[in-house]
């Protein structure tokens, strides 16, 4: 008996039907089970760590009151499932959290029943949910779907156009709001818990439905009179006023790691009859695990860490990041040029804007998760005359897509675009890399688009940007640290649509690179030029506008070209295959050949094998050169050149 009292409840729970028998002081214990589990999982692999620390209970409460995987619950962006992913039959595996082949960061359809939508870009979750509610409704299906979006996520556009449109789902759909900032909840105590479970109870609700049949029968004023008492009865002790307009009957604040009110709500709304809910639970990120409850950011995203003093193992770096490089550049280029000012949509720090707020804090605007609104915000203070830096993730740009053609580019507003984890992000995988960018933003008219091979070249770009008044320009670079070359104590103000010659300048093989590609691009070089192909390497900066005079003469003076870009298809590569084919370039036997991600969306993994898996290393444009070169595989073989680069 008291060797089963030591055992973890943890070790019984394999899949969520497991916990629907427990007792409430199991269920307590589970949770605990579950944050340790967590917190030793993350010190190993690293992660999102503060936000699922806040949802361990909202975890275990929904998988025990709701009938899931039939009933869908569907977690806004995803960093926070992993105590979801721990007792969905996933607990085996956990510790190859974000490691290659191992398991996603975020839900991910093909990897459980239990994680029925896809999630790592926010305020998706409540939309999806309609659409499983309504799709069930329709198809005369049990089963509720129940959306958990966080306080920070409310602050996109996308949650309210959902809940607009929420109402037809009936009573399918729940919503729980997890507010871990205190952002716009009252104190949560034992009254406000109390009323949350009277409100949310059968009696209630019914006795309310029948005061709203009974009050359209009365004299009109009498009905208005009816109907503004009950909303202002419930906002007084509630709140909730505004998700009421839209539809939901609101239930909260509750405490969303006290399971003695978590599971009593959760129970009366899965039997109400009334239309969607909104249950507003307030956590704290971090909860239950010292060094992230005092750590500013919560340990939002972290680095493999000591669990006992939570420090973080991180390799010392040899350069600087190149979001740090960016945001100081920025800072001290606005010392001088009162008309600049940062943008950026709820990533103060990977974006390096932070350093900028820190010596101009009156000229940098942190606007949340509004990438749309950030944009066109930049729009705006561009036509009144400021100099705006929007500084946004290449893969959070695209939801501001129809932004930046017509509020920017139709207007052709100098909008500054600080495009950052352009490329492959590593651990984030496929929902978080920059690859569409090249692409997205070199078709529009008006656009300026620059690459920067290295930290050095960030500087420059940086203040280039800075000067450019004519039009739209944006200016990309990867995630993590630069390469360790000399900064530059000035910038350099670069000349519009040209690049450079790092390399040679005659000879048989001309590689063009753009962005950071370039030193696989030089170790290249030095491969083939050692096997007596004299090799030119150029940086051509610029996407859009090429460098044509440059273009026109590597291809007059060599016999084989080669472009390399860390984007996906219809980029650098394109643009330069269409001006070859426009002035004919090939017509004298030129061989161009265009490098490029592949056309897939790569799992996650070490940067550096991603790009090996994507072919974009020193040996793959050695093969791709000695190929158009009409080497075959036994010659190139024979010769050992791809060894030598990989060497």
């Amino acid at each position: 008996m008291e060797a089963e009292l030591k055992t973890p409840i943890l070790d019984r729970v394999k899949v969520p039907a497991d916990m629907r028998g427990l007792s409430m002081g199991e269920l307590r214990q589970l949770a605990d089970d579950v944050r340790q589990e967590m917190i030793h999982t993350v010190g190993q692999t690293g992660g999102h760590l503060g936000s699922g620390l806040g949802v361990v209970e909202l975890t275990v409460a929904l998988h025990y009151v709701f009938d899931t995987p039939r009933d869908k619950v569907i977690w806004d962006v995803g960093h926070q499932a992993y105590p979801h992913k721990i007792v969905t039959g996933r607990r085996d595996r956990i510790r190859t959290l974000r490691q290659p082949g191992g398991l996603s960061g975020f839900t991910k359809r093909s990897e459980s029943e239990y994680d029925p939508f896809g999630a790592a870009h926010s305020s998706t979750s409540i939309s999806a949910a309609i659409g499983f509610a309504m799709a069930n409704k329709m198809s005369d299906q049990p089963g509720k779907a129940i959306a958990v979006i966080g306080d920070g996520s409310m602050s996109a556009g996308m949650a309210y156009e959902a809940m607009n449109n929420a109402q037809g789902a009936g009573n399918r759909l729940v919503v729980i709001l997890n507010d871990n900032d205190m952002s716009i909840a009252p104190p949560v105590g034992g009254l406000s818990a109390y009323l949350a479970r009277l409100v949310s109870s059968r009696p209630f609700l019914e006795l309310r439905e029948m005061a709203k049949k009974l009050s359209r029968h009365l004299p009109a004023p009498l009905s208005r009179a009816a109907s503004k008492t009950d909303e202002f009865a419930r906002g007084m002790v509630m709140g909730g006023t505004l998700f009421e307009e839209l539809g939901f009957y609101y239930v909260g604040p509750i405490d969303g790691h006290n399971l003695d009110q978590l599971i009593p709500v959760l129970e009366n709304v899965r039997d109400a009859a009334a239309g969607p809910c909104l249950i507003h639970v307030v956590t704290q990120k971090g909860k239950g695990y010292g060094p992230a409850e005092a750590a500013a950011d919560k340990y939002h995203g972290v680095q493999k860490f000591n669990v006992v003093t939570g420090e973080q193992v991180k390799a010392p770096a040899k350069a600087p990041a190149y979001q740090n490089v960016f945001g100081e550049t920025l800072a001290k280029i606005a010392d001088t040029d009162k008309r600049i000012v940062a943008i950026t949509a709820a990533m103060p720090s990977g974006t390096g804007v932070d350093k900028f707020a820190k010596a101009h804090p009156d000229r940098s605007f942190d606007v949340g998760i509004a990438e749309q609104h950030a944009v066109t915000f930049a729009a705006g203070l561009a036509a009144q005359g400021m100099r705006p830096f929007c500084a946004i993730y290449s893969t959070f740009l695209q939801r501001a897509y129809d932004q930046v053609v017509h509020d920017v580019a139709i207007q052709n507003l100098p909008v500054r675009f600080a495009i950052d984890r352009a490329g492959l992000v590593g651990a984030d995988g496929a929902t978080h890399a920059g690859t569409f960018d090249i692409t997205y933003l070199a078709s529009l008219p008006n656009f300026v688009v620059m690459a920067a091979a290295d930290e050095a070249e960030l500087v420059h770009m940086t203040y280039t940007a800075a000067c450019h008044d004519s039009g739209p320009i944006a200016f990309r670079y990867p995630r993590g640290n630069g390469t360790g070359v000399e900064m530059p104590a000035v910038p350099q103000l670069l000349e519009i649509g040209k690049g450079r010659i790092v390399r040679g300048g005659t000879g048989k093989i001309a590689i063009l690179s753009l962005g950071t590609r370039l030193a696989e691009a030089v170790k290249a070089a030095e491969v083939l030029e050692a096997k007596g192909l004299p090799t030119t390497v150029a940086d051509l900066r610029f996407a859009k506008p090429l460098d044509e005079d440059l273009i026109r003469r590597l291809a007059s003076t060599h016999e084989v070209v080669v472009t390399i870009e860390e984007g996906a298809i219809g980029g650098l590569g394109s643009h330069v295959l269409t001006l070859a084919s426009d002035e004919g370039l090939t017509d004298g036997g030129l061989k161009i050949r265009t490098m490029r991600l592949p056309d897939v969306f790569q799992d996650h993994d070490a940067p550096d094998k991603q790009y090996d898996t994507a072919g974009l290393n020193a040996p793959h444009i050695v093969e791709t050169v000695l190929k158009a070169l009409r080497w075959n595989d036994a010659e190139i073989v024979s010769a050992d050149i791809v060894g030598e680069a990989r060497a």
